[in-house]
């Protein structure tokens, strides 16, 4: 910085302060790069590049080179952004990688640039408009005030290309990955040697084969089901190594996860090391580094590794002496950083930290301290950019011990014992394949694992993750955390240096000086001898029992049993203070009163099987809880009550990331709506219903085909912000002027700011999860280490809403391993006041946790779609609501005992709380005081559960209905005409809500029968979930989310009448248009944004072009696009059909071919099919691209390309082609 700064450059010194936002660090380091000379769009190019190392085919070399270039400079920033910027002569507007913002712009006639997030907040004269675009993923747009030029993307990235001889810069980086491909793996240690190291570092059987064989059979990390009902590894008795101490952080609301298997093309592992030089030069000097495709490295790759390496290497030895007192360990670490240090100040170019060293009188440290010890240090020192990290490490075995040690700032990581292990299996005959092949695999899915933890907090290259210690720790001593992990979060104080040593101490005596044989395991499914589970055989056969007997005397057992066990969780180190003296138990709120506050959460059918999804409704209903249909949809014919008055209909109906069943009437039939934003299991990753569970029913309420896989996305493709998501409630208000709606968050550290804007978003009960909800299916590290106890949430959202006076605008709920009466009065004092009952109404019902629900073979009938299975199904309504009945009854005996009359009178009261045990002796401080707080004031807030929900106000639609009263009361065709503007979001919503009360769904009405004619910029969400009979005209544009869960309305969107521009070279709706739509049309005149039909159902659609991620997870319904599309086209589609008009032949460069097959239209039914629409859409829209096609048909027939899932070959009326044998081409 001197040469550009002079003397002043310590002056600028932090460049970014601490604690900045996101916005505000990339602010400050724009600022630092213009001032040192570049100019703002090659600033951008930096700071945000588009993705380029894997899609390297569609851009030019110039380009790749430049981006090779500048990703030796520095790490990439990450994350939805629309940014604009200046550096006094360049103005520029640019996006993120994944273009997860909007960012349209206009060029008037008379030279302005008007660009934003919307289209519509500055009136343009439509006749004399030049053009308006949308910028793609990664995309520039830049005008030059100087020249007083506009220059397009290729244009400005063009011309920087050109601006530096980035090509023969690059040719300076030296690839390493073709010279270690193809060594062949060697193990380093075996036999007895390999034992005791095993034991040593903490290995069990369980984890060798549960999880480090199916990696190296199957290239994929293992699946597992249900929750996690083990103790915080700090409350554990067994070993546990520091990894489990880390909770993996995941991004909900705020931004959007990322789906790193369907958008690999984003996702990058490139690992470059060797000293990163100044960030502010631009010569060759800073690509004198080498790069390797992932930071995993074998045993053989590693030892060919050091002799590539350009710059002196240093070994550091991470082991301690095995009597060198109770301060050994301190002491090791401060030699190590010491090490390292004195190494990088005398030219050292690569250190490495190895715990190889260990034997009977050398202890090894745990990995993952000793890495960020080293890396925190040499940071503080300003010496980290010099050199690379490598990390020889025995404990680390799977993906989230890898992400954990990249996180503290490993380069790359060699897991050498889990090697050792493999070859150990190849040899005993286990594993049929050589050491290289199995290395290979694990390294596969250990990638896979890397990309799945860092896309869960919307980050896809790994050098913006590595260092950044993205995790929380719970239980590890706050005074450790802020020594050797700065700035990562410790609520929970817990175990400091001095007890990780003892703990050490303990497990290498069993390894190096004790037996050969190691611990059974038991820490993802129950065994004897190992971990403690909250649910074994004994207390869910109590349960059980004590359900189907109506035996209030078997669930005390039940509940003293449960509370006899050692801890598990952290409420279990805490117990009651009485309110006063004991009362009368007549006089406390009744078992009635205290049932209404439960509600069984989402378990879609589909998880479940249908005999268990509607008996937790039916029992839910009888007794005025509520129960939560899940993300599949339920049938319309469950809406009415049975002959015998049961009622099957959930009460809460729940909007998830698959929008599966989401039509405007399942939106209706119920008093509350759920926005899935995060599951306890397995936050920030979507979902998948293998084809095999994918039965007559649940295609039908799915709006999908028998047999086909479905996938929910892991992010709402409609929130990616809290300003979305303000959004998303308002559609939901306007489709169902009564329910209230809730959002359904993980609990994660910050999930109190997020709860202060989702209440600020008008939403009118939040709910907190826990880890340890359960699930259907997700891999076993996301049921482990992702999201914390309920506990620290609920704590923190009841807080921080309460230090904001938004605490009685909302209900707070909470879920994840309630099981007792004690648990539910604990909840409610630490704020919450309704409850979720999942896993046990589960047991109640017969489940007996095998952990299997993965597979489709549940013994017992309840979480299978198998007919044979589902037979074995004993559960009913009345077991459910005994289990209710049970719960109520003990949280009124509890009251009593307190001297509480109601519940009401607990709620928030966490003062009645105390902490009665510190947990084991060797831990520094196990403080749980942060969970007790109480915000002042915070006993005048009111819990009123019966309030009316948070108003938002009216759109255009308070005036249609009001205009269309003779359509929506005698049934007369209408025609009603508006001018529109951008502030006027989610039209015809309402209306439809009005449609589907007063005619239902399935009706008679003409697709025309009322007709809405708009002219202007449409807000967001046009058309949302609009009805059969409902017509919406658009003459101008509109903006994000058109169309959104269309549910068989019909919506038009066209260019006004005197538009010069020509439409398939402009845009004009936003994106993510259809996400969900189940029926209908949508004809558009013009380009889409990204993510064109995302989820769609079984909308028809026409329009003429559109931008990345089109039909994306598509499962039904059939898109014309007569014009270009953009990349990563068709990811995840399984179902419905796309037809692309592609002259010039790109179109199959652009798309993800994983699940589908293309082929001309040769065949009439689909040619019919085409023809149709084409011919609609320029009746409708009046295009002239339409017209020109129809009036040469015969030759631009062949022009379009037909696009059909793989899996919907065999389901098709009609095959694709009628040649015989043909397949059509991959």
């Amino acid at each position: 910085a001197s040469s550009t700064f002079g003397e002043m450059a310590e002056d600028i010194k932090p460049i970014i302060p601490q604690g900045s936002s996101d916005s505000a660090a990339l602010d400050s380091v724009f600022e630092v790069l213009v001032r040192a000379g570049r100019s703002a769009p090659m600033a951008k190019t930096m700071l945000v590049p588009e993705a380029w190392s894997k899609n390297a085919e569609e851009l030019p070399k110039a380009w790749r080179d430049m981006y090779s270039y500048v990703n030796s400079v520095m790490e990439p920033w990450d994350g939805p952004a629309a940014l604009a910027m200046t550096d006094g002569r360049w103005v520029c507007a640019g996006l993120d990688r994944n273009g997860l913002r909007p960012m349209r712009y206009v060029v008037t006639g008379d030279g302005l640039v008007i660009a934003g997030s919307e289209v519509g907040m500055v009136p343009t004269d439509e006749a004399t408009v030049v053009e308006k675009g949308a910028l793609g993923p990664g995309q520039l747009l830049a005008v030059d005030m100087a020249e007083g030029k506009l220059y397009h993307d290729v244009d400005i990235k063009d011309r920087l290309a050109n601006s530096q001889p980035f090509g023969e810069w690059v040719g300076k980086i030296v690839d390493l990955e073709e010279e270690l491909a193809d060594l062949n793996e060697t193990a380093i240690f075996s036999g007895a040697e390999l034992k005791k190291r095993q034991i040593a570092a903490g290995y069990t059987i369980e984890e060798l084969e549960q999880i480090l064989a199916p990696m190296a059979e199957d290239g994929k990390e293992a699946l597992a089901s249900m929750g996690d009902d083990t103790p915080s590894a700090v409350l554990s008795n067994t070993y546990r190594p520091l990894s489990h101490f880390f909770r993996q952080n995941f991004s909900q609301v705020t931004n959007p996860p990322i789906d790193s298997l369907r958008e690999f093309r984003v996702m990058s592992l490139k690992t470059r090391f060797g000293n990163l030089k100044n960030v502010l030069d631009e010569d060759s000097s800073q690509t004198e580094i080498l790069v390797l495709e992932s930071p995993f490295v074998g045993n053989a790759q590693f030892d060919a590794l050091k002799t590539h390496f350009n710059a002196p290497m240093t070994e550091i030895d991470c082991t301690f002496p095995v009597d060198g007192g109770p301060n050994a360990l301190r002491a090791g670490l401060d030699r190590i950083r010491a090490e390292a240090e004195e190494a990088v100040r005398s030219g050292g170019g690569h250190i490495i930290l190895t715990d190889q060293a260990q034997g009977e009188d050398k202890i090894a440290m745990p990995m993952i301290l000793a890495t960020s010890a080293v890396h925190s240090w040499l940071t503080r020192k300003g010496l980290r950019t010099f050199c690379s990290l490598g990390v020889r490490s025995a404990e680390c075995i799977d993906p989230h011990y890898f992400a954990v040690l990249i996180a503290c700032g490993a380069t790359i990581v060699n897991a050498y014992l889990a090697e050792d292990s493999l070859a150990d299996r190849i040899e005993r005959g286990l594993l049929d394949c050589t050491l290289t092949e199995a290395v290979a695999r694990y390294r596969a899915a250990v990638d896979a694992g890397l990309l799945k933890i860092m896309a869960k907090m919307g980050i896809s290259v790994i050098s913006s993750y590595r260092g950044g210690l993205n995790f929380e720790a719970v239980g590890l001593s706050r005074a450790m955390v802020n020594e050797f992990f700065p700035g990562m979060h410790s609520r929970i104080s817990g175990i400091g240096v001095g007890g990780i040593q003892h703990k050490l101490e303990a497990v290498h005596k069993q390894g190096w000086l004790g037996g050969n044989t190691l611990p059974i395991g038991g820490f993802y499914k129950s065994r004897k001898s190992g971990e403690t589970h909250a649910w074994e055989a004994q207390s869910m056969h109590m349960l059980q029992s004590a359900c189907d007997r109506a035996s209030y005397e078997m669930w005390k057992q039940y509940s003293a049993k449960m509370q006899a066990m050692p801890p598990i969780h952290l409420r279990d180190l805490l117990d009651f203070k009485p309110l006063g003296k004991p009362v009368p138990i007549e006089e406390v709120e009744s078992i009635t009163s205290i049932r209404k506050r439960f509600v069984t959460p989402g378990m879609s059918l589909g998880a479940l099987s249908p005999e268990a999804h509607r008996t937790l409704s039916i029992a839910m209903n009888r007794i005025g809880a509520k129960s939560d249909s899940g993300e599949g949809g339920e049938s319309p014919d469950d809406f009415t009550p049975e002959p015998n008055g049961d009622n099957a209909s959930a009460k809460i109906k729940q909007v998830a990331s698959g929008r599966f069943g989401v039509t405007a009437e399942y939106l209706l039939a119920c008093e509350e709506l759920e926005i899935k934003v995060a599951q306890g299991a397995k936050p920030g990753e979507g979902g998948q219903l293998p084809g095999m569970k994918v039965t007559d029913l649940i295609a039908k309420l799915r709006h999908s085909t028998k047999g086909v896989t479905l996938i929910s996305p892991p992010p709402h493709h409609d929130i990616y912000s809290i300003e979305d998501l303000a959004q998303l409630i308002y559609d939901l208000k306007q489709i169902n002027p009564k329910a209230k709606v809730t959002v359904k968050l993980v609990a994660s550290s910050g999930v109190g700011t997020i709860a202060a804007g989702v209440a600020k978003a008008k939403a009118d009960i939040i709910l907190i999860s826990g880890h340890n909800g359960g699930t259907g299916a997700s891999p076993a590290t996301s049921i482990k280490f992702a999201g914390l106890p309920w506990e620290m949430g609920l704590t923190e959202a009841h807080q921080v809403l309460a230090m904001n006076n938004l605490r009685d605008r909302v209900t707070l709920r909470t879920d994840g391993g309630l099981r007792t009466g004690r648990d539910i009065v604990m909840a409610a004092m630490l704020g919450a006041e309704e409850y979720g009952i999942g896993t046990a109404a589960l047991i109640a019902m017969g489940c007996i946790m095998v952990r299997q629900c993965q597979s489709n073979t549940c013994p017992v009938g309840v979480c299978t779609q198998d007919e044979m299975l589902r037979g074995k199904f004993t559960g009913n309504a009345d077991k459910v609501v005994n289990l209710i009945t049970f719960y109520a009854q003990e949280v009124r005996e509890l009251l009593a005992s307190l001297g509480a009359r109601s519940l009401d009178e607990v709620i928030g009261r966490a003062d009645l709380l105390a902490q009665t045990s510190r947990g084991s002796a060797h831990l520094d401080d196990l403080d749980l005081n942060p969970l007790l707080i109480s915000v002042d004031g915070s006993d005048r807030i009111v819990y009123d559960r019966s309030k009316p929900r948070n108003a938002v106000p009216d759109t255009l639609d308070a005036q249609i209905v009001s205009d269309a009263a003779r359509f929506l009361n005698d049934g007369e065709k209408m025609q009603l005409s508006y001018a529109v503007q951008n502030t006027l979001r989610t039209i015809g919503t309402r209306t439809s809500s009005h449609i589907v009360s007063k005619f239902g769904m399935r009706n008679t009405l003409q697709p025309d029968h009322l007709t809405v004619k708009l002219t202007g910029s449409a807000g967001q969400s046009l058309g949302a979930f609009a009805a059969p009979g409902l017509k919406i005209e658009v003459s101008g544009d509109a903006n994000d989310y058109v169309a959104k869960g269309l549910s068989g309305g019909t919506v038009v969107v066209r260019p006004p009448m005197h538009s010069p521009l020509v439409a398939d070279q402009n845009t004009i709706i936003g994106n993510t248009v259809l996400y969900g739509a189940t029926d209908g049309y949508l004809f558009a005149a013009g380009r889409a944004g990204e993510r064109f039909a995302v989820r769609n159902s079984g909308a028809s659609v026409v329009i003429e072009g559109c931008g990345s991620n089109g039909c994306e997870y598509m499962t039904g319904g059939i898109a014309v696009i007569l014009g270009s599309i953009g990349a990563n086209f068709g990811a995840g589609m399984t179902g419905g059909m796309a037809y692309l008009y592609d002259p010039e032949g790109k179109a199959l460069d652009l798309m993800n071919l994983e699940t589908l097959v293309t082929c001309p239209v040769t065949v009439d039914h689909w040619e019919d099919q085409l023809k149709g629409l084409v011919e609609r859409h320029a009746t409708e829209t009046h295009s002239l691209k339409a017209k020109t096609i129809l009036d040469h048909w015969e030759e631009e027939k062949a022009n379009f390309l037909q696009v059909c899932p793989k899996e919907m070959l065999v389901h098709l009326p009609v095959p694709l082609t009628l040649e015989k044998g043909a397949i059509p081409a991959e």
